[in-house]
């Protein structure tokens, strides 16, 4: 394993979620601040998570063999481009347009090609018995990384409302911010070396190829239909949405909000690193599936909560299990694929997924603009998830990783 190539990836996997964690506690606020309704901030997420897909999924099906490092350069270009737009301009179709072509995350979450290529890059550089353990610290430092840039963004904003500037002022500095550091990632990228490439010797495909897929293709779009069940649900709570909420139901101020992201990212990031030695001893789709469940029930149980600590405790505690199913996902993942496929499998998957949380924003802002649904997010969410786990249990219990067969 080259270990300067896994230390910029980690580097950048850092630089890149503190970014997202950053912008995520300010996103919605900037925009309501800008003058735009719940319903047109919905529906700027879901150009934003439309785009994405679209940019990403030419990006990720290329990349094996356009260039992995080429591929990470041009999306930490579209990630300032973004910024830049969104921190200058106030006309919703040119905001529309930058949500569309470049990369930003209104959730906190991974978005763009970096995640599907820098995972692609690591399983190269592992033996099967390191991948998961690997993936799981590789979430863990996202994680971290996202809940520190969360409370940054929180204390940025509250700090320089505190000292006269406006709400606008306060969020645009760190639209500025989000920016800055997609030129960061830009110069981390540029230190990868060649070892981060397919090797010339893997043999090729002779069939014509699907998306960058060929011996792949089946299993890989079995798995993208269910992740983009998973996603569609997820996106009705991303963390600006969350954010919003407890705004509206707790008037939580933005230091406060950045504090309860710090949080639950934490709380988060721990739980994934868990994952790794559950999936060790129960399997990789088992562990998945069996954390998964417990955590949108806890997801659906939030609003009925009678005030903003139970609240906030049943969120903290649904945090501390809910991302186990991440590094187990993304580790069988690029398990069960082809091993010249798989920055396409993990493109087409992450794809599916933003395809799938790309539509549920614009619905959940929606429903937050009509007071007796304003917390319908929470149970439609919760109850898609539960669909989900079931549905991925019945179809891949069966089909095991390499490791898993020995």
């Amino acid at each position: 394993m080259n270990s300067t190539d896994a230390r910029i990836v980690f580097a950048a996997r850092l630089v890149r979620l503190f970014a997202y964690g950053f912008l995520s506690v300010a996103l919605f606020l900037y925009l309501s601040a800008r003058g735009f309704g719940e319903a047109a901030i919905g529906l700027l997420l879901t150009f934003t998570l439309l785009g994405d897909a679209g940019i990403s999924l030419w990006l990720t099906t290329h990349a094996d063999r356009a260039g992995r490092k080429r591929t990470l350069l041009i999306g930490a270009a579209l990630m300032t481009l973004a910024g830049i737009v969104f921190a200058l301009s106030d006309n919703f179709y040119v905001l529309a347009i930058a949500a569309i072509i470049g990369v930003i995350s209104p959730s906190g979450n991974e978005i763009g090609p970096f995640l599907s290529v820098e995972q692609a890059s690591l399983t190269q550089l592992l033996p099967d018995s390191e991948r998961t353990r690997v993936f799981a610290w590789y979430n863990l430092i996202g994680s971290f990384a996202t809940a520190f840039g969360a409370l940054c963004g929180g204390i940025l904003a509250q700090s320089l409302q505190n000292h006269g500037f406006s709400a606008l002022d306060s969020y645009r500095a760190v639209v500025i911010g989000y920016a800055s550091f997609g030129i960061l990632l830009a110069a981390l990228f540029l230190f990868l070396s060649p070892a981060i490439e397919v090797p010339v010797s893997l043999p090729r495909a002779l069939t014509a190829s699907f998306l960058g897929l060929n011996r792949s293709q089946r299993i890989v779009l079995q798995l993208s239909a269910l992740f983009a069940l998973d996603a569609f649900a997820g996106g009705f709570i991303v963390s600006s949405i969350l954010v919003f909420w407890f705004n509206l139901q707790f008037g939580l101020d933005p230091g406060q909000l950045g504090a309860l992201l710090f949080a639950a990212n934490i709380l988060a990031g721990i739980s994934a690193l868990s994952a790794a030695r559950l999936a060790k001893k129960f399997g990789l789709v088992n562990t998945m599936v069996f954390t998964h469940l417990p955590s949108n029930i806890l997801l659906m149980l939030v609003p009925l909560m009678p005030n903003v600590w139970l609240a906030v405790a049943l969120l903290l505690i649904r945090f501390s299990i809910s991302q186990m199913d991440v590094p187990t996902r993304q580790s069988y993942t690029m398990a069960v694929v082809a091993p010249d496929e798989r920055s396409a499998a993990s493109g087409v998957t992450t794809i599916a997924r933003s395809l799938g949380a790309a539509i549920a924003p614009a619905l959940s802002g929606a429903m937050l603009a009509i007071p007796a649904l304003v917390s319908a997010p929470f149970f439609v969410a919760g109850g898609l998830k539960i669909v989900y786990d079931l549905l991925l249990f019945r179809q891949f219990r069966a089909v095991k990783p390499p490791e898993e067969k020995r």
